[in-house]
């Protein structure tokens, strides 16, 4: 099902003020030189992952394999641009975030790499795989019920009480840099590209990348691609503001990194400027996509980072028709008993 388009022809071809948003005064938006001074912070500590063909034979997309980080997903370049850039008597007392898996990991990472402290906010629902791996990184956890609030009440409670900075899971001018060096790294890999595919949770991926994207390729399309059962985002562009979701509703989607229950406000700021379209996938062609990328592309991704492709192997009529897409597979951290079952 998909949402509204965003931008018309003549729109889309003039880039935006740099870091306004164009009209009306608003949030500052992460601009290119944001991006680019995050991809020289990450230098060294992020992979420059490549394009893999999704089928050998079929050259019209190509897949962004974020999951090839040290961590198995984007989540990285955000975590680690936000936390490097704090000055070091901020740093040296330690970081706090609430995260469903897979940014709580770069956190942890990141720390580790620093040598600091890091407290991770996680809803008890999490996957084991991501937890575990947030405790061999050095982490302490603190276990929350799976709602938003829930999750930020009890991560700044924890800044306030200790003194750690709280690094928000995409919500975050940092964060949203740090992503955007994916979408620099696709225009700088395929200059070409006519259409990105991203898919949306809270919204600092698919910002950051339609930030970069959109300003060097301004005809380029970006559409964001989110489950039926946590579509808030297409709701949110409808609706021409946030709207919620409960934890209860998203928490239906196999897709958990996806289970946010609001879009971030600086996100949904960057959404409405730049990004053109939302397509949403059932659940069948999430689980569907997951086994074409291993079988095919010998790519194995969690379910969030198979949404993107689902929209291309599913959804082609609502998709821009271009010759050269890109879709983002935002990570591959999924329970192996789960891929066992996709597999079979």
């Amino acid at each position: 099902m998909s949402g509204v388009t965003r931008h018309d022809e003549a729109t889309a071809a003039t880039p935006p003020a740099r870091g306004r948003h164009r009209g009306a005064p608003g949030p500052e938006l992460v601009t290119l030189a944001d991006i680019e001074d995050a991809a020289a912070r990450l230098a060294g500590v992020c992979v420059r992952t490549p394009l893999v063909p999704l089928t050998p034979n079929a050259p019209g997309l190509q897949i962004k394999a974020e999951s090839l980080q040290p961590i198995g997903a984007f989540k990285l370049r955000g975590a680690y641009n936000a936390i490097a850039r704090l000055p070091e008597e901020r740093r040296a007392r330690g970081v706090v975030t609430h995260s469903s898996g897979n940014h709580a990991q770069a956190v942890a990472y990141t720390a580790g790499r620093l040598g600091i402290p890091a407290v991770l906010v996680v809803p008890h629902t999490a996957p084991a795989v991501k937890v575990e791996a947030c405790r061999r990184l050095g982490a302490e956890i603190v276990y929350v019920e799976p709602s938003m609030e829930a999750r930020t009440e009890t991560a700044e409670r924890l800044a306030a009480s200790h003194g750690f900075t709280l690094v928000p899971p995409f919500d975050d001018p940092g964060v949203i840099a740090g992503q955007g060096t994916v979408g620099l790294e696709i225009v700088r890999q395929a200059p070409d590209v006519e259409a990105v595919l991203v898919p949306v949770g809270g919204g600092g991926l698919i910002s950051g990348v339609a930030a970069a994207v959109k300003q060097l390729l301004p005809q380029t399309r970006v559409i964001g691609v989110e489950p039926e059962l946590a579509a808030d985002v297409r709701d949110s562009l409808r609706a021409g503001k946030r709207v919620g979701w409960t934890a209860e509703q998203t928490g239906r989607t196999i897709a958990d990194a996806l289970r946010v229950s609001r879009v971030g406000s600086l996100t949904f700021a960057h959404i409405k400027e730049y990004v053109d379209d939302i397509v949403t996938v059932a659940e069948d062609e999430i689980r569907a996509a997951m086994r074409h990328l291993a079988l095919h592309a010998r790519l194995i991704a969690e379910p969030a980072g198979a949404v993107a492709t689902a929209a291309y192997l599913f959804h082609r009529d609502e998709l821009p028709a271009a010759a050269r897409q890109v879709a983002v597979l935002s990570g591959g951290n999924v329970d192996p008993a789960l891929l066992s079952q996709v597999l079979a």
